[in-house]
């Protein structure tokens, strides 16, 4: 069975398998390895080792990082500036409603993939025919998320340090205003976005489940306190959100209850009476004395 070696592009990306090639590697080497994207510089994420599942599918690495690849490599960062800046020059010239974000080429310069940021779908064919015939070579367009955007051009975020996105997350995590709630935070969205203009993703380190966070605060969750009145309401759910709804039906019910108590007393009390016949009134008119003649 071929070792298997962790490999990863970015410095906060996926790891991917690849057959190590019956290379000596330790995690922190430099690779060439031929992916779907083509020829790229990698990093040795985890050291090969073995596995009991025998996959056909695994692209194998080529070689160790060389000098000539390095040089290569920053032949190709002035190459990419430069179809950066020609693509957004024809951007403008198209009118086309979308934010170029970065250009990435392949090492052998087989392949340019543009990034960019758009509202909706975007008719980019002309533009593909403009980049294709100014660097002859393939080109692709690929559109992402704000996330994703803040992933690759990095930046600080309001504790002043750099974004979690760029330094160690791996993937996105969904985020909910619930978890602000729970940590009794300002539901302000101005203040709980981060740079890319979605809830920071800090929000999700310190939140727990209702029980979890009870258990490790001391405090009495809240289905302790209202037993009584989440009886008829089915188990607690997860969502604190969730728990005040039903405590507030639960009220409302017992406040119905309530008031039925005196009515009912009330119909106890006059069921073997009467009720009293109400008379009419009827408005009698007064004659007038006749005048003598």
């Amino acid at each position: 069975m071929p070792d298997i070696v962790g490999i990863r592009f970015k410095s906060c990306g996926k790891i991917y398998d690849f057959d190590a090639n019956s290379l000596s590697l330790k995690a922190g080497d430099r690779v060439v390895v031929e992916s779907d994207f083509g020829l790229s510089i990698a990093v040795v994420a985890e050291p090969p080792h073995q596995t009991e599942e025998q996959r056909k599918d695994l692209k194998r690495v080529l070689r160790t990082l060389t000098d000539e690849d390095i040089r290569q490599k920053k032949e190709n960062e002035k190459f990419e500036q430069e179809a950066k800046c020609f693509c957004y020059e024809r951007v403008m010239a198209r009118g086309l409603p979308m934010q170029l974000v970065c250009a990435e080429s392949t090492l052998d310069r087989k392949k340019v993939v543009f990034y960019f940021t758009a509202d909706g779908r975007i008719d980019f064919r002309e533009l593909v025919k403009d980049l294709a015939a100014k660097f002859k070579t393939r080109i692709e367009m690929r559109q992402i998320g704000v996330r994703d955007k803040a992933k690759l051009v990095g930046g600080f975020g309001i504790c002043g340090r750099e974004l979690c996105c760029r330094e160690f997350l791996t993937s996105f995590e969904p985020i909910s205003i619930k978890m602000a709630k729970q940590q009794d935070l300002t539901l302000n969205t101005g203040k709980l976005s981060g740079s890319c203009g979605r809830l920071m993703c800090c929000l999700g380190y310190e939140y727990g489940e209702p029980s979890q966070s009870a258990a490790e605060t001391g405090k009495a969750p809240v289905s302790e306190k209202k037993d009584e009145v989440r009886k008829t309401a089915g188990p607690a759910d997860e969502s604190p959100v969730e728990e005040e709804e039903i405590s507030e039906e639960a009220g409302e019910e017992e406040t119905a209850d309530e008031a039925a108590e005196p009515a009912a007393a009330q119909a106890e009390g006059t069921e073997g009476e009467k009720k009293p016949h109400r008379r009419r009134r009827r408005r009698r008119f007064r004659r007038k004395p006749k005048k003598d003649e």
